[in-house]
């Protein structure tokens, strides 16, 4: 190798070092906002019969009709920029869909997950966000960025998944699965829809599971494939889910075929929160 070779690979390896640095940043930014998972206090599971919770306010319920609440003299929410009082509907809310309704410096997310409809208050001042010092993590290394190929299925499958909360369930498309070979192992994942058009989303266990990283699950965002299905996945960016930090959420865990038999050391560890 040359000196031209050592100095190139040099800056290849500071370049990727930068770039996971910043999405590290990002990261960190996504859970210390003042309204993100971290400043989640309670959560509840809607009935018919009318309910008040501590961190909320007014009564609030669900039915055949959404979810209700009914706010009492001088009690008040802002949902979509209006000041609301006494009863108002939020009507039949999607799965996996989220409201957010402003109570002074909170915001009181109403939600469906697994089939139920839930209250999630969030109060910038809850310790867990306020004491939040960041996230563990590998270091940074080439060798955990691997390209890989998707391959779709003739149809998306309907793929039910167990719950960071005992008993729920959640149930997903999945459009197809992804191939690679990872510490000379031929490996595939059962991914699903991503946040962005095109991409994609592996929910992963792996033999650090329960040991440096976190047990239930981590997820993985990969990128649209290119036109002939190549695929990169970068496990130094394998996040944790929201429930590695609270048990207040209902995160999925991943499809059994996902649980990967060797020890990806690389991405996020399991939180201090957690230790």
């Amino acid at each position: 190798m040359t000196v031209q070779d050592l100095s190139t690979d040099t800056v290849e390896l500071e370049a990727f070092t930068r770039d996971w640095q910043d999405w590290r940043a990002r990261q960190f930014d996504r859970l210390a906002d003042p309204h993100g998972f971290l400043a989640v206090t309670s959560l509840n599971w809607l009935s018919e019969t009318p309910e008040r919770f501590e961190d909320a306010p007014g009564l609030w319920s669900t039915g055949p009709d959404g979810v209700r609440v009914e706010l009492d003299e001088g009690e008040e929410l802002i949902v979509d920029g209006a000041a609301v009082h006494g009863a108002y509907s939020f009507g039949v809310i999607a799965e996996r869909a989220s409201l957010f309704p402003v109570s002074g410096d909170a915001v009181i997310e109403v939600a469906k997950r697994g089939g139920h409809d839930i209250l999630r208050p969030r109060h910038p001042e809850n310790p867990l966000r306020v004491e939040f010092a960041g996230t563990p993590a590998y270091e940074p290394d080439p060798r955990w960025a691997v390209t890989g190929r998707y391959l779709p299925f003739d149809e998306p499958r309907p793929t039910t998944v167990g719950a960071a909360v005992e008993g729920l369930q959640h149930v997903y498309d999945a459009p197809g699965r992804v191939e690679f070979e990872l510490e000379g192992q031929a490996l595939s994942l059962t991914v699903f829809n991503g946040h962005a058009p095109g991409s994609l989303t592996a929910l992963l266990t792996d033999a650090t599971s329960g040991v440096t990283t976190y047990a239930a699950n981590r997820s993985l965002q990969i990128a649209a494939p290119a036109a002939d299905g190549t695929v990169h996945l970068d496990f130094n960016r394998a996040a944790n889910l929201p429930c590695a930090y609270t048990d207040l959420a209902t995160c999925p865990l991943p499809p059994a075929e996902n649980r990967l038999p060797v020890a990806v050391a690389a991405g996020e560890k399991t939180p201090f929160e957690r230790g």
